[in-house]
């Protein structure tokens, strides 16, 4: 039981902990930010898929279901992000290179 409150406070304080970085990063930085941090994302959904193998119970692979989809839409989204801001600095075409 008492590792149970243990994992719940670690939790929390991970996700209170990220919310207070992540709200500081100023605006001009989150899309360098989201472009590196995809290696990140990648590892997240690794975990997410040996997590939801070893499921055991419905609730389990259901959690576990919910981890994969949401780290591959991190995924996803932080390469579609990255083309963006790549698309940014290519050449217009008008009078360039």
């Amino acid at each position: 039981m008492i590792e149970g409150f243990v994992a719940l406070y670690i939790f929390m304080l991970a996700a209170f902990t990220g919310y207070e970085v992540i709200s500081k990063v100023p605006v001009i930085l989150h899309t360098p930010l989201m472009s590196g941090s995809n290696f990140i994302h990648g590892i997240v959904l690794v975990g997410a898929m040996v997590a939801l193998g070893h499921a055991q119970t419905g609730l389990e692979q259901f959690v576990g279901f919910v981890g994969v989809l949401l780290a591959a839409g991190n995924v996803v989204g932080g390469f579609v992000v990255t083309e963006r801001m790549l698309d940014m600095f290519k050449a217009s075409g008008k009078g360039g290179k």
